[in-house]
């Protein structure tokens, strides 16, 4: 694939804890230039991101909510996904409840994922929900699935970027194999070089997350 077709795949990602204001200025005008998909950055940034890219900017603004390990109380996790979107984002990223998955709440984790889809849908915002396939088995991927379907969100996304191991191709063929068409897939975490960008996109993988995203289409 050429830089540009991947670039249009790509959310061009800064969440790392130290990252600066004019880190985060500075990926919005990247991902302006490259034409990437969007931008996923902190919380406390939405607002700046919004006003660097405008309003009806062709880069959508991403952020994460309950992010990075989920365990946050609905309410708060509700309260973010609000903030956000009020700040401009177009779509969020949240951290799947794993610790009540493990537990085997699953219909209070579909019920907390259908509520924000809800939300995000009413607010014409797109929800994508990390399940952190790393932590995960392949019959709980297939779990995580399906109560994702059964809340109507729009993403199912691999990753937070956090945990030992990121995306992977299996991963992704098997997520596709379980979702159907209309849910879309983003692969997140340890995605570096044009060829694992490629493969994943060839597995069935709609987005990914990056930060390694100039080298990506640059092919450097």
């Amino acid at each position: 694939m050429a830089g540009e077709d991947i670039a249009s795949y790509i959310d061009h990602t800064l969440l790392r804890p130290e990252a600066t204001t004019d880190q985060v200025l500075q990926l919005c005008d990247e991902a302006r230039s490259y034409g990437f998909a969007a931008v996923c950055v902190p919380p406390c940034y939405v607002q700046q991101a919004k006003e660097r890219l405008g309003v009806g900017a062709q880069v959508k603004v991403a952020t994460v909510v309950g992010f990075p390990l989920g365990y946050q109380h609905p309410k708060v996790k509700f309260l973010e996904t609000h903030q956000a979107i009020e700040d401009g984002a177009d779509e969020i990223d949240v951290v799947m409840n794993i610790s009540y998955f493990k537990s085997g709440r699953y219909k209070e984790v579909e019920n907390e994922l259908g509520d924000l889809a809800k939300f995000c849908h009413l607010k014409e915002a797109a929800l994508k929900v990390i399940i952190e396939t790393a932590l995960l088995t392949e019959e709980e991927i297939i779990k995580a699935c399906n109560l994702c379907v059964n809340a109507g969100v729009d993403y199912v996304k691999t990753s937070t970027g956090f945990a030992a191991k990121g995306a992977t191709v299996e991963h992704i063929k098997l997520m596709r194999r379980v979702l159907p068409s209309r849910m879309k897939i983003k692969a997140a975490g340890g995605v570096r070089t044009a060829a694992e960008a490629e493969a994943l996109i060839k597995a069935g993988a709609d987005r990914l997350g990056c930060s390694a995203s100039i080298q990506i289409v640059t092919h450097e």
